[in-house]
């Protein structure tokens, strides 16, 4: 396996990221289904029954974006980290505080598909794209937070004062889209710069969207890693609240609700999946490794549980 070391390790910090720039890497597909109107942009505004509703809103979007823009009332920031890493017991990976691979800063505890599945097509797990200790290579994992939702409460608030609901509602819809443009920018940035591992990547904006670059940026709580405790790791990790201004929850939620996070995977292999439903030894098991009683562990996994808990 071919590893590249990253150009740049530890922690990456962009304190203000130019919303003129995430513009370009917009996905305005789900900003119509946000509206509840179905269709791919930009033929959704050839469509019979909704084009013409989807081009009011695109236009009323992109003058509310224009005037975000100018009057800077909105913020977006990131951070990311490239870290040593390799894959232990399976199922975890250890990030390490430096290069010498001798002091462990955090183990992320990943769980794995429990399916019956025609030979040759094994169960998966996120680690299986981390090089395993054992093997003696030296490998690496990555992390990012960004936001674009410093200043939403403000200006939704402001509209609303003015009893203005359709535009405190599209200023929530046009953050989402700069925040998931942020993640876009800044994985492009990890991937040809940052990291470095596909540096002569040349990738149209629906080539992005539709994930045609190498490597994969699962967050806690996607299909393939359901379990949202784990975005605590990642925010100590990246000092995220200090460098984003974005908080966790109680129940792990981002505050602004305008914000992304997730792992970096460059394995040329690393693929999306979902976990589906496994069994009780595989949740004791996770208990036991995250220190968690099952109980709590099956109140976290309670969609994926295979059983009756």
């Amino acid at each position: 396996m071919n590893i590249v070391t990253p150009r740049t390790l530890g922690i990456t910090i962009f304190d203000h990221v130019s919303l003129e720039t995430l513009t370009q890497y917009i996905d305005w597909t789900p900003f119509f289904l946000s509206w509840e109107l179905r269709g791919k942009y930009p033929a959704i505004f050839d469509d019979q029954v909704v084009g013409k509703e989807a081009r009011k809103l695109f236009d009323d979007a992109q003058a509310l974006l224009k005037r975000i823009i100018a009057d800077q009332s909105l913020t977006a920031k990131a951070v990311c980290g490239i870290f040593p890493a390799n894959a232990v017991n399976d199922d975890d990976v250890e990030i390490y505080t430096d290069e010498s691979r001798t002091s462990v800063q955090t183990t992320l505890n990943f769980l794995r598909q429990q399916s019956q599945k025609a030979a040759g097509n094994p169960n998966l797990c996120l680690a299986d794209y981390i090089a395993p200790k054992e093997a003696h290579l030296q490998d690496y994992i990555g992390a990012f937070v960004v936001t674009a939702g410093i200043g939403t409460d403000e200006l939704c608030t402001r509209y609303e004062k003015d009893h203005d609901d359709y535009s405190s509602i599209m200023v929530k819809a046009i953050a989402d889209r700069l925040a998931e443009a942020a993640a876009e920018w800044l994985h492009e940035r990890v991937r040809k710069e940052i990291w470095g591992y596909a540096s002569d990547e040349t990738l149209t904006n629906e080539e992005l969207i539709k994930e045609a670059y190498k490597g994969i940026r699962p967050a806690p709580g996607y299909p393939a890693c359901p379990e949202h405790t784990e975005k605590r790791k990642l925010f100590d990790l990246l000092s995220a609240e200090q460098h984003t201004s974005v908080v966790l929850t109680e129940s792990y939620a981002m505050f602004p609700a305008a914000s992304v996070s997730g792992w970096y995977f460059a394995h040329p292999e690393a693929k999306y999946f979902p976990l589906g439903k496994i069994q009780r030894d595989q949740v004791e098991d996770y208990a036991r490794r995250k220190g968690m009683l099952v109980e709590e562990a099956e109140r976290w996994l309670a969609p994926n549980l295979g059983y009756e808990a």
